[in-house]
Protein backbone atom coordinates (compact mmCIF):
# COMPACT_ATOMS: atom_id res chain seq x y z
CA UNK A 1 0.00 0.00 0.00
CA UNK A 2 1.44 3.49 -1.21
CA UNK A 3 2.20 6.03 1.98
CA UNK A 4 -0.19 9.14 1.62
CA UNK A 5 1.71 12.46 1.72
CA UNK A 6 0.20 13.78 5.37
CA UNK A 7 -2.04 16.60 5.22
CA UNK A 8 -1.46 20.20 5.41
CA UNK A 9 -2.49 21.33 9.17
CA UNK A 10 -5.49 23.40 8.71
CA UNK A 11 -3.81 26.41 9.66
CA UNK A 12 -1.75 26.73 6.69
CA UNK A 13 -4.67 26.08 4.61
CA UNK A 14 -6.64 28.58 6.07
CA UNK A 15 -3.41 30.94 5.80
CA UNK A 16 -3.14 30.04 2.36
CA UNK A 17 -6.85 30.86 1.25
CA UNK A 18 -6.66 33.93 2.75
CA UNK A 19 -3.52 34.73 0.78
CA UNK A 20 -4.99 33.94 -2.43
CA UNK A 21 -8.57 35.49 -1.95
CA UNK A 22 -6.59 38.82 -0.66
CA UNK A 23 -4.58 38.90 -3.60
CA UNK A 24 -7.85 38.73 -5.99
CA UNK A 25 -9.28 41.10 -4.06
CA UNK A 26 -6.35 43.69 -4.66
CA UNK A 27 -6.40 42.61 -8.35
CA UNK A 28 -10.46 43.38 -8.41
CA UNK A 29 -9.08 46.76 -6.88
CA UNK A 30 -6.71 47.48 -9.06
CA UNK A 31 -8.79 47.27 -12.18
CA UNK A 32 -11.88 49.14 -10.74
CA UNK A 33 -9.39 52.14 -9.88
CA UNK A 34 -7.72 52.12 -13.13
CA UNK A 35 -11.24 52.45 -14.46
CA UNK A 36 -12.24 54.78 -12.28
CA UNK A 37 -8.84 57.00 -13.73
CA UNK A 38 -9.50 56.42 -17.06
CA UNK A 39 -13.27 57.79 -16.83
CA UNK A 40 -12.48 60.86 -14.72
CA UNK A 41 -9.57 61.54 -17.46
CA UNK A 42 -11.91 61.14 -20.63
CA UNK A 43 -14.57 63.07 -18.54
CA UNK A 44 -11.44 66.30 -17.82
CA UNK A 45 -10.07 65.80 -21.57
CA UNK A 46 -13.46 66.42 -23.15
CA UNK A 47 -14.96 69.49 -20.70
CA UNK A 48 -11.57 71.25 -21.55
CA UNK A 49 -11.60 70.64 -25.20
CA UNK A 50 -15.03 71.79 -25.38
CA UNK A 51 -13.95 74.61 -22.67
CA UNK A 52 -11.80 75.43 -25.80
CA UNK A 53 -14.01 75.32 -28.66
CA UNK A 54 -16.47 77.51 -26.96
CA UNK A 55 -19.19 74.88 -26.34
CA UNK A 56 -19.40 75.58 -22.71
CA UNK A 57 -17.70 78.10 -20.34
CA UNK A 58 -18.47 81.85 -18.99
CA UNK A 59 -21.65 83.09 -20.43
CA UNK A 60 -21.87 86.36 -22.25
CA UNK A 61 -22.18 89.04 -19.72
CA UNK A 62 -25.19 90.75 -22.00
CA UNK A 63 -27.37 87.70 -22.30
CA UNK A 64 -28.05 87.68 -18.35
CA UNK A 65 -27.46 91.26 -17.76
CA UNK A 66 -28.57 93.58 -20.31
CA UNK A 67 -32.58 92.29 -20.86
CA UNK A 68 -33.21 92.60 -17.07
CA UNK A 69 -31.88 96.46 -16.59
CA UNK A 70 -33.57 97.98 -19.34
CA UNK A 71 -31.97 101.15 -20.97
CA UNK A 72 -28.28 101.20 -19.81
CA UNK A 73 -24.79 101.89 -20.61
CA UNK A 74 -22.37 99.51 -22.25
CA UNK A 75 -19.12 99.33 -20.69
CA UNK A 76 -15.44 97.71 -22.56
CA UNK A 77 -12.83 97.59 -21.12
CA UNK A 78 -9.34 98.02 -22.78
CA UNK A 79 -6.77 97.21 -20.51
CA UNK A 80 -3.15 96.16 -20.42
CA UNK A 81 -0.47 96.90 -23.60
CA UNK A 82 -2.47 96.35 -26.96
CA UNK A 83 -1.07 93.50 -28.85
CA UNK A 84 -2.66 90.40 -30.70
CA UNK A 85 -3.60 87.50 -27.86
CA UNK A 86 -3.92 90.08 -25.08
CA UNK A 87 -6.75 91.24 -22.90
CA UNK A 88 -6.36 94.35 -24.82
CA UNK A 89 -6.09 92.47 -28.44
CA UNK A 90 -8.37 94.23 -31.46
CA UNK A 91 -9.77 91.08 -31.97
CA UNK A 92 -11.53 91.25 -27.85
CA UNK A 93 -12.12 94.64 -27.79
CA UNK A 94 -13.90 94.92 -31.45
CA UNK A 95 -16.14 91.97 -30.52
CA UNK A 96 -17.35 93.64 -27.31
CA UNK A 97 -18.12 96.87 -29.00
CA UNK A 98 -19.87 95.12 -31.52
CA UNK A 99 -22.24 93.33 -29.12
CA UNK A 100 -22.47 96.92 -27.21
CA UNK A 101 -23.70 98.57 -30.31
CA UNK A 102 -25.90 96.05 -31.28
CA UNK A 103 -27.97 96.04 -28.37
CA UNK A 104 -31.13 97.76 -28.57
CA UNK A 105 -31.37 99.16 -25.30
CA UNK A 106 -27.75 100.49 -25.12
CA UNK A 107 -27.70 104.41 -24.67
CA UNK A 108 -24.16 105.13 -25.03
CA UNK A 109 -20.80 102.90 -25.21
CA UNK A 110 -18.37 103.38 -22.52
CA UNK A 111 -14.50 102.61 -23.55
CA UNK A 112 -12.75 102.63 -20.42
CA UNK A 113 -8.91 102.68 -21.56
CA UNK A 114 -6.09 101.92 -19.10
CA UNK A 115 -3.19 101.19 -21.28
CA UNK A 116 0.72 102.30 -22.14
CA UNK A 117 0.16 101.52 -25.37
CA UNK A 118 1.33 98.43 -28.07
CA UNK A 119 1.05 96.94 -31.18
CA UNK A 120 0.30 100.62 -33.90
CA UNK A 121 -1.43 97.88 -36.25
CA UNK A 122 -4.04 96.29 -33.34
CA UNK A 123 -4.47 100.22 -32.26
CA UNK A 124 -5.21 101.37 -35.84
CA UNK A 125 -7.81 98.15 -36.35
CA UNK A 126 -9.71 99.51 -33.20
CA UNK A 127 -9.56 102.76 -33.89
CA UNK A 128 -11.15 102.21 -37.53
CA UNK A 129 -13.58 99.79 -35.98
CA UNK A 130 -14.54 103.15 -33.41
CA UNK A 131 -15.71 105.40 -36.48
CA UNK A 132 -17.10 102.83 -38.43
CA UNK A 133 -19.64 101.82 -35.74
CA UNK A 134 -20.51 105.49 -34.77
CA UNK A 135 -21.34 105.82 -38.83
CA UNK A 136 -23.41 103.05 -38.67
CA UNK A 137 -25.14 103.61 -35.17
CA UNK A 138 -25.03 107.42 -35.27
CA UNK A 139 -27.87 107.70 -32.03
CA UNK A 140 -25.65 105.93 -29.81
CA UNK A 141 -22.47 107.77 -28.54
CA UNK A 142 -18.99 106.19 -27.50
CA UNK A 143 -17.33 108.13 -25.03
CA UNK A 144 -13.45 106.75 -23.87
CA UNK A 145 -12.74 106.72 -20.39
CA UNK A 146 -9.63 107.08 -18.76
CA UNK A 147 -8.21 105.31 -15.65
CA UNK A 148 -4.37 105.30 -14.47
CA UNK A 149 -3.22 105.73 -17.95
CA UNK A 150 -4.21 106.33 -21.53
CA UNK A 151 -0.35 106.32 -23.21
CA UNK A 152 0.79 106.04 -27.24
CA UNK A 153 -1.20 103.11 -28.89
CA UNK A 154 -4.09 103.91 -26.14
CA UNK A 155 -4.47 107.21 -26.81
CA UNK A 156 -4.64 106.15 -30.97
CA UNK A 157 -7.35 104.27 -29.00
CA UNK A 158 -9.24 106.39 -27.32
CA UNK A 159 -9.18 109.27 -30.34
CA UNK A 160 -12.10 108.22 -32.59
CA UNK A 161 -14.32 107.95 -29.51
CA UNK A 162 -17.13 111.22 -29.73
CA UNK A 163 -15.21 111.93 -26.30
CA UNK A 164 -12.53 111.55 -23.90
CA UNK A 165 -12.78 111.99 -20.44
CA UNK A 166 -9.74 111.82 -17.83
CA UNK A 167 -9.37 111.75 -14.04
CA UNK A 168 -7.21 115.18 -12.95
CA UNK A 169 -4.55 112.76 -12.35
CA UNK A 170 -4.46 110.38 -15.22
CA UNK A 171 -1.55 110.00 -17.69
CA UNK A 172 -2.40 111.01 -21.48
CA UNK A 173 -0.61 111.49 -24.54
CA UNK A 174 3.26 110.12 -25.67
CA UNK A 175 2.23 110.62 -28.75
CA UNK A 176 4.98 108.92 -30.76
CA UNK A 177 6.68 105.85 -32.10
CA UNK A 178 10.12 103.74 -30.94
CA UNK A 179 11.98 101.07 -31.88
CA UNK A 180 14.55 99.68 -30.08
CA UNK A 181 17.29 97.03 -29.47
CA UNK A 182 20.81 96.35 -28.85
CA UNK A 183 24.24 96.17 -29.83
CA UNK A 184 26.46 93.16 -28.94
CA UNK A 185 29.51 94.29 -31.11
CA UNK A 186 32.25 95.06 -28.23
CA UNK A 187 30.84 92.20 -26.07
CA UNK A 188 31.67 89.81 -28.90
CA UNK A 189 34.90 91.28 -29.57
CA UNK A 190 35.72 90.96 -25.59
CA UNK A 191 34.50 87.61 -25.59
CA UNK A 192 36.31 86.17 -28.84
CA UNK A 193 33.01 85.38 -30.42
CA UNK A 194 32.77 85.42 -33.90
CA UNK A 195 29.36 86.28 -35.98
CA UNK A 196 28.49 84.50 -38.73
CA UNK A 197 25.47 84.87 -40.75
CA UNK A 198 24.64 84.19 -44.63
CA UNK A 199 22.11 86.14 -46.31
CA UNK A 200 20.57 86.65 -49.86
CA UNK A 201 19.73 90.08 -50.02
CA UNK A 202 21.82 93.65 -49.28
CA UNK A 203 20.00 94.25 -46.62
CA UNK A 204 18.24 90.90 -45.22
CA UNK A 205 20.70 91.51 -41.78
CA UNK A 206 18.75 95.07 -41.11
CA UNK A 207 19.58 96.09 -37.37
CA UNK A 208 21.33 92.98 -36.54
CA UNK A 209 22.61 93.56 -33.17
CA UNK A 210 25.90 91.88 -33.87
CA UNK A 211 27.16 94.03 -36.18
CA UNK A 212 28.17 97.77 -35.86
CA UNK A 213 25.71 99.39 -37.17
CA UNK A 214 24.82 100.32 -40.76
CA UNK A 215 24.39 104.02 -41.56
CA UNK A 216 21.89 102.75 -43.90
CA UNK A 217 19.80 101.01 -41.73
CA UNK A 218 19.67 103.53 -39.52
CA UNK A 219 18.73 106.37 -41.76
CA UNK A 220 15.71 103.86 -43.15
CA UNK A 221 14.62 102.66 -39.90
CA UNK A 222 14.13 106.47 -38.83
CA UNK A 223 12.03 106.96 -42.10
CA UNK A 224 10.12 103.97 -41.39
CA UNK A 225 9.85 105.64 -37.82
CA UNK A 226 8.77 109.21 -39.33
CA UNK A 227 6.01 107.58 -41.04
CA UNK A 228 4.18 105.82 -38.80
CA UNK A 229 4.49 108.85 -36.58
CA UNK A 230 3.48 110.95 -39.25
CA UNK A 231 0.19 108.26 -39.27
CA UNK A 232 0.01 108.63 -35.72
CA UNK A 233 -0.61 112.66 -35.95
CA UNK A 234 -3.08 112.51 -38.69
CA UNK A 235 -4.90 110.14 -36.64
CA UNK A 236 -5.32 112.31 -33.70
CA UNK A 237 -6.10 115.71 -35.95
CA UNK A 238 -8.74 113.61 -37.38
CA UNK A 239 -9.82 112.71 -34.13
CA UNK A 240 -9.50 115.55 -32.23
CA UNK A 241 -10.16 118.41 -34.72
CA UNK A 242 -10.60 121.85 -33.37
CA UNK A 243 -10.43 120.83 -29.84
CA UNK A 244 -6.72 120.34 -30.56
CA UNK A 245 -4.33 122.87 -29.11
CA UNK A 246 -1.37 122.30 -30.99
CA UNK A 247 1.97 123.17 -29.70
CA UNK A 248 5.62 122.21 -30.24
CA UNK A 249 5.26 119.56 -27.75
CA UNK A 250 2.32 118.16 -28.63
CA UNK A 251 3.69 115.39 -30.69
CA UNK A 252 6.94 115.48 -29.32
CA UNK A 253 5.75 111.86 -27.16
CA UNK A 254 6.06 113.90 -23.98
CA UNK A 255 2.99 112.90 -21.55
CA UNK A 256 0.72 115.13 -19.62
CA UNK A 257 -1.99 114.63 -16.30
CA UNK A 258 -5.63 114.47 -17.03
CA UNK A 259 -6.11 117.70 -15.66
CA UNK A 260 -3.46 119.31 -18.31
CA UNK A 261 -4.78 117.02 -21.27
CA UNK A 262 -7.77 119.00 -21.08
CA UNK A 263 -6.20 122.19 -20.83
CA UNK A 264 -4.37 121.70 -24.35
CA UNK A 265 -7.19 119.85 -25.71
CA UNK A 266 -6.17 116.05 -25.55
CA UNK A 267 -9.39 115.23 -23.91
CA UNK A 268 -12.66 117.03 -23.17
CA UNK A 269 -13.38 116.39 -19.24
CA UNK A 270 -13.12 114.84 -15.60
CA UNK A 271 -15.08 112.22 -14.77
CA UNK A 272 -15.24 108.42 -15.16
CA UNK A 273 -17.39 106.26 -16.31
CA UNK A 274 -19.47 105.95 -13.55
CA UNK A 275 -20.33 110.20 -13.80
CA UNK A 276 -20.54 109.58 -18.01
CA UNK A 277 -23.57 106.98 -17.49
CA UNK A 278 -25.24 108.96 -15.01
CA UNK A 279 -24.69 112.74 -16.56
CA UNK A 280 -23.81 112.52 -20.22
CA UNK A 281 -25.71 108.87 -21.01
CA UNK A 282 -28.34 109.27 -18.26
CA UNK A 283 -28.25 105.95 -18.01
CA UNK A 284 -26.97 104.60 -14.85
CA UNK A 285 -27.12 101.15 -15.08
CA UNK A 286 -24.42 99.79 -16.94
CA UNK A 287 -23.50 96.32 -18.27
CA UNK A 288 -19.89 95.47 -19.09
CA UNK A 289 -19.47 94.10 -22.85
CA UNK A 290 -16.11 93.43 -21.87
CA UNK A 291 -14.59 89.98 -23.95
CA UNK A 292 -13.30 87.44 -21.23
CA UNK A 293 -11.79 84.00 -21.60
CA UNK A 294 -14.03 81.12 -20.73
CA UNK A 295 -13.14 79.05 -17.39
CA UNK A 296 -11.10 75.96 -19.65
CA UNK A 297 -8.91 78.85 -21.22
CA UNK A 298 -8.18 80.40 -18.39
CA UNK A 299 -7.32 76.78 -16.92
CA UNK A 300 -5.51 75.74 -20.10
CA UNK A 301 -2.93 78.52 -19.53
CA UNK A 302 -2.74 78.24 -15.73
CA UNK A 303 -1.94 74.09 -16.41
CA UNK A 304 0.52 75.44 -19.24
CA UNK A 305 -0.72 74.08 -21.99
CA UNK A 306 -0.30 77.77 -24.00
CA UNK A 307 3.66 77.31 -23.02
CA UNK A 308 4.60 75.93 -26.34
CA UNK A 309 2.81 78.99 -28.58
CA UNK A 310 4.62 81.68 -25.64
CA UNK A 311 7.82 80.01 -26.03
CA UNK A 312 7.62 80.60 -29.87
CA UNK A 313 6.23 83.89 -29.77
CA UNK A 314 9.07 85.15 -27.48
CA UNK A 315 11.50 83.23 -29.81
CA UNK A 316 10.29 84.99 -32.71
CA UNK A 317 10.33 88.58 -30.63
CA UNK A 318 14.11 87.57 -29.92
CA UNK A 319 14.98 86.87 -33.36
CA UNK A 320 13.78 90.03 -34.85
CA UNK A 321 16.52 91.86 -32.76
CA UNK A 322 14.20 95.15 -32.57
CA UNK A 323 10.69 96.05 -31.43
CA UNK A 324 8.18 98.85 -32.69
CA UNK A 325 5.69 100.05 -30.54
CA UNK A 326 3.67 103.47 -30.65
CA UNK A 327 5.13 105.20 -27.79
Amino acid sequence: MTPQPPAAPDWERSLLEKVALQAIQEQRRARQWGALFKLLWFIFAFLVLAGLLGWIGRPDKETSSSMSVGRHTALVELEGVIAPESKASAEKVIKGLNRAFKDANTAGVVLRINSPGGSPVQAGYINDEIRRLRAKYPDIPLHAVVEDLCASGGYYVAVAADKIYVDKASLVGSIGVIMGGFGFTGAMDKLGIERRAYTAGDNKDFLDPFVPENPKHRAHAQQMLDEIHGQFIKTVRQGRGQRLKETPETFSGLIWTGEKSVEIGLADGLGGAEYVAREVFKAEKIVDYTIEENYFETLSKRLGTSFGATFARAFAQAAARASLEVR
